[in-house]
C-alpha cells in the first residue's frame, strides 16, 4: 500500500539569481507565489551554497524557518526553526577535516588555491561582493570550503586527483571551487523527500550545481540568470517535466511557481 503524502507539494530552491535578486539580494518580486505556496499547505526548502548561518537569516527574512534548508551546496542541513529556537553552533569537524587535507596538500600544488579559510573577512567580502557584515557569516563554514583558483589547468588537475586520492571531492560554481567530502543538493534532497512524504516535487536553480536537484524533481525550473551562459539541455525537458522562465531570479521564480500551483490543481 502507497502512504499517503503529508504535503501537497514541496518546492526546493536556490538562492542567488533564482529566489532571490543577484544585484538587489531581494526577493520581493516572489512574495504573490511565496504566499500562494504557504496557503497551499505547501513547504518550501532553500537550497544553495551559501552557509548556515547566512541562510537563516534569509530563512527567517522570508518567513520559512519552519523549514530544513540544504546549505554549503548539499554539504549539510540546516534544522528547522521554531520561533522560541535559538539558531545552534554548528559542528565544524567537517569542515576542519577538509581544512586539514589541504594543510596536508604539496605546497607546489596548495599554493595555486586560495580558500576563504585562508582570507580575511574584508578580502571575502571583496571577491564576493558581500558587505562586511553578510562576508563574515559566509566565513562561518562548517562543511566546505570555497576558494578561488590561481594555477593552470594541469596543476588544477593535479590538485584536484591529490584531493581525490584524499576523500574530497571538488565542485566547480559560477565563481569558486569549493571542496567538500562529496554530498550534493540532490543527495539532500533526497533524504527530506523521504522524510515529508510530498505529494508533488518542484526544484528552482540556475547554476550548473543545481542540475542534479533539477533533473531529481517531479517538475524542473531552470530560472533564467543573464549573468551567466544557460544551462544545457537537461533530462526531462523534452517530456514537459522541466520548464525555462523567460523572466530573471524571483520575477521567473514567481511565474513558475504560481504556473505549477494551477497546473497541479493546488491552492
Amino acid at each position: 500500500m502507497s502512504s499517503v503524502p503529508l504535503f501537497p507539494i514541496l518546492v526546493f530552491s536556490d538562492l542567488d539569481g533564482t529566489l532571490i535578486d543577484h544585484v538587489r539580494y531581494k526577493a520581493d518580486a516572489a512574495k504573490p507565489a511565496l504566499d500562494a505556496l504557504r496557503a497551499s499547505g505547501g513547504g518550501l526548502i532553500m537550497a544553495s551554497s551559501k552557509t548556515g548561518p547566512e541562510i537563516a537569516r534569509i530563512r527567517d527574512a522570508l518567513g520559512w524557518s519552519d523549514w530544513p534548508a540544504i546549505v554549503e551546496n548539499g554539504a549539510g542541513v540546516l534544522a528547522a526553526q521554531s520561533p522560541d529556537d535559538q539558531l545552534q553552533k554548528a559542528d565544524t569537524s567537517q569542515y576542519d577535516a577538509v581544512r586539514d587535507v589541504l594543510a596536508k596538500t604539496p605546497k607546489d600544488l596548495r599554493q595555486y588555491f586560495r580558500g576563504f579559510g585562508d582570507m580575511t573577512v574584508s578580502e571575502v567580502a571583496q571577491i564576493t561582493g558581500l558587505d562586511a557584515d553578510a562576508a563574515g557569516l559566509a566565513c562561518q563554514r562548517a562543511f566546505s570550503e570555497p576558494g578561488i583558483w590561481l594555477g593552470d589547468d594541469d596543476q588544477r588537475h593535479e590538485f584536484l586527483a591529490y584531493l581525490t586520492e584524499h576523500g574530497v571531492a571538488a565542485r566547480e560554481g559560477g565563481r569558486f571551487l569549493t571542496l567538500s567530502f562529496g554530498q550534493t543538493k540532490a543527495d539532500r534532497m533526497a533524504a527530506l523527500i523521504a522524510q515529508f512524504k510530498p505529494e508533488h516535487t518542484v526544484a528552482l536553480g540556475d547554476a550548473p550545481n543545481d542540475i542534479e536537484m533539477l533533473e531529481a524533481a517531479d517538475f524542473g525550473v531552470i530560472v533564467a540568470n543573464p549573468h551567466r551562459a544557460a544551462l544545457p539541455a537537461l533530462k526531462g525537458e523534452n517530456q514537459g517535466r522541466m520548464m525555462r522562465t523567460t523572466l530573471p531570479g524571483p520575477h521567473g521564480w514567481n511565474l513558475a511557481v504560481l504556473t505549477l500551483l494551477s497546473k497541479l490543481e493546488i491552492e
